[in-house]
Parts: structure tokens; C-alpha cells; sequence
């Protein structure tokens, strides 16, 4: 159901957003409160939500989305671990409340289905959620990839994941929701080397100056100027649909919401705007089964 004119509209008034090739973003609404939709993903349910939906977890947003479907999530620790649900405890109700227990979960940022019917949940606050599906096999994947989890390749690392469980990679279609936009997003210079070196050629790479420059010259650069010295802007979105392209992927197969989690405080939570450890979630259910029984 899109966002109703009497459901907040006044606070999200772009109710659908078109982006390249077609893809369109759109505000869905619960009980109105919206989250958002990517049409790359309309084979699978999914949301990547907003702060409206604070404090509700993964339990009561995959009732959002599939009521009944079993649901996964991860300690995030900003690495580039990816793991299979197949070697992780679904979350049940009775499970620790996560702000007291996170020991209780495993530690990584990416989460793959082995199974159907089967939510797997990231949360973010400025970092970029990653949500992909498979258009044939229905697979699913929910990354979380901070400028830390990109240096390390994180979401190569759950494409590698996927396309070991059977996935090809034209078949993969991937949308990379709200975070910190390049334009705002100020980081050290060292950091912008570390990262564009995850994507610059062998002969680009002695220095972090190099890099930068190699990273300037690209047609739809991920690094922008700073006043500061020492200091850049980084898209740390388009450095990850770089490391895509690297992949053979196409960029036809990659959405980026238009949406910056620091410039938009009515939706987002954003730890580099306001220091406070408040997330949004973003998640996606693989389909193509029946409920299961939770007992």
C-alpha cells in the first residue's frame, strides 16, 4: 500500500522516487508509518525502515512484511564476515531483548538465506544497508557495509556466498538504501585511500594521492573535496557499486536510494549528525515456501 495522503504526508510528501534505468524508490505505509521500497526487489518482500518504527526489531517488522516468516539477524561489528542462516539461531520472542543481550547473536554484517521463508535483517544508522535478491532462485541477502566493511570487501564477500548456493550473478538485483551521502560525509584522507584502493588498478596504488586521483578521474567519482586539509567527502555507496562493476555486474542490476540519512533528520537516525546509538532496519524475506511452525 503507498503512503496515504492522510498517513504523514506532510512529512513525505516524494512518495515514489525514479531513478536510472527506471528503478523507482517508493514510500510504503504501516499503520502510517513509512518505509521505504525499491522496485529492483519487487520479486521479494522487503523495507528499508525509518526512525518512525523505532523501537520496534526484526520480530515485529517481518510481521510487517510476512507475518510468520522466520527471522535472522547479527551482532554487527563493521567486518566483512557474511553468514548462512543455515549456522544461525532464528530470533524467536523470547529471545534477549537485543539491547541488553547482543552477546546472544553472532557476530558479522551479512546474513544469507539457506531456506525459504526465511527474514534476514541489518540495521544502520549512517552506514549503507544492502539488500539483494536473486530473480530466479529467490535467494536472499541482507548486508550491512560501513566504510570499514567496504575496505574489507563485504559485499563481494556476500555475492561470493550467494553464487555458491546456485545464484548467477546477471540474476542479481541489488539496492543499497539510505545512508550518508557522499557530499556530506567527511572522512580522512587515509580512510578515502583505504577504500578507493578496493577498486584502483595495481598501478594506481603507491600512494594515497594516487589513488585519489585515479578515484577523480572517474566518470561518477566517489570522492568529493573537503575545505579541511587532509580531509575529503566520500560515496561510500558508489564505492560499492564500483566493487559490483568489478564483479561483472551491471550497474542496470544496482539502486541507490536518493535518500541521506545525515541531511534528513525527519526520517533518519544518524549517528554522524546527532552521536546517539539509534538504528533504522532494513530487511527481506525469501519466498517460495510455506509458514513454519515456530512451536
Amino acid at each position: 500500500m503507498s503512503l496515504a495522503d492522510d498517513d504523514r504526508s506532510t512529512n513525505f510528501r516524494d512518495s515514489e522516487s525514479v531513478g536510472p534505468d527506471g528503478v523507482t524508490w517508493q514510500w510504503q505505509s504501516w499503520e502510517g508509518l513509512p518505509y521505504l521500497t525499491c522496485s529492483l526487489l519487487s520479486m521479494c518482500s522487503h523495507g528499508f525502515f525509518t526512525q518512525d518504527f523505532s523501537p520496534r526489531g526484526p520480530i515485529d517488522l517481518t510481521e510487517i512484511l510476512s507475518p510468520g516468516a522466520l527471522v535472522y539477524r547479527l551482532q554487527q561489528v563493521h567486518g566483512n564476515a557474511v553468514l548462512n542462516t543455515g549456522v544461525v539461531l532464528p530470533v524467536s520472542p523470547s529471545s534477549p531483548d537485543p539491547e541488553t543481550a547482543a552477546e546472544s547473536y553472532a557476530e558479522a554484517d551479512g546474513l544469507v538465506t539457506q531456506g525459504p521463508f526465511e527474514a534476514v535483517w541489518v540495521c544502520s544508522a549512517d552506514c549503507v544497508p544492502v539488500l539483494i535478491a536473486d530473480d530466479r532462485t529467490l535467494q536472499v541477502a541482507a548486508v550491512h557495509a560501513g566504510w570499514r566493511g567496504t575496505a574489507a570487501k563485504i559485499l563481494p564477500e556476500a555475492i561470493a556466498q550467494l553464487v555458491a548456493q546456485g545464484s548467477k550473478r546477471e540474476n542479481l538485483r541489488i539496492a543499497m538504501g539510505p545512508a550518508i551521502a557522499g557530499e556530506v560525509y567527511q572522512v580522512s584522507v587515509e580512510v578515502a585511500a583505504e577504500l578507493g584502493a578496493t577498486v584502483a588498478p595495481e598501478a594506481a596504488v603507491s600512494t594515497a594521492a594516487d589513488i585519489l586521483e585515479f578515484l577523480h578521474q572517474l566518470p561518477e567519482t566517489p570522492v568529493f573535496a573537503d575545505p579541511e586539509p587532509g580531509k575529503v567527502r566520500l560515496d561510500v555507496r558508489r564505492l560499492n557499486a564500483l566493487q559490483l562493476q568489478q564483479l561483472g555486474i551491471s550497474l542496470s542490476q544496482v539502486a541507490i536510494a536518493p535518500y541521506c540519512t545525515y541531511s534528513d533528520s525527519a526520517r533518519f537516525f544518524s549517528y554522524r549528525r546527532d552521536r546517539l546509538k539509534k538504528v533504522q532496519w532494513s530487511g527481506i524475506v525469501r519466498g517460495g515456501g510455506t509458514s513454519p511452525s515456530r512451536g
